[in-house]
């Protein structure tokens, strides 16, 4: 029995390939997964017959469509997947994978994957800092606007003052 498509799947743009960054994300996060490989029945304005078009994948849980489409529409900061962290390791781990495998660091937690996907690396204790409001979150937030990576250690400081 074929399982049902869920009701609302994200649908990330690539140019000729998703199923190259599918298996990363497999690779790197728990909770994901390459679930199915569909090939154009026909030629497409970016690609010809029997070429993949899209690629099924979960990422974290979250289920999403990769499409190659080809160059037209390129990823922006404008969509980002959230990764809470626990620690330090956490954060180093998935922070490392992405840039090392031909991505980008950027700032306060954000970098791109080789594909142009954006991804924020988030501790906890980043969000619960920020959340926690007043001189507290103030100081997690200039703290914050000074690194790259997240320091955890460096939030876990400016969360006690």
């Amino acid at each position: 029995m074929k399982t049902p498509t869920p009701k609302n799947i994200v649908c990330l743009w690539y140019n000729h390939d998703a199923v190259e960054a599918a298996n990363f994300y497999a690779r790197t996060f728990p909770d994901s997964r390459v679930t199915a490989v569909h090939k154009a029945p026909g030629d497409y304005p970016m690609g010809k017959a029997g070429d993949v078009l899209t690629v099924e994948f979960t990422v974290l849980g979250i289920p999403c469509l990769g499409l190659n489409g080809g160059p037209l529409f390129p990823h922006t900061e404008a969509f980002s997947f959230q990764v809470a962290t626990e620690d330090q390791a956490e954060t180093d781990r998935y922070w490392n994978a992405i840039v090392g495998h031909g991505g980008q660091e950027s700032q306060c937690g954000w970098c791109k994957d080789k594909w142009g996907v954006n991804w924020q690396i988030t501790p906890r204790t980043l969000t619960e800092g920020m959340a926690a409001g007043g001189a507290e979150a103030k100081r997690v937030f200039e703290a914050m606007m000074t690194m790259g990576k997240i320091d955890v250690a460096r939030i876990d400081a400016a969360r006690r003052g």
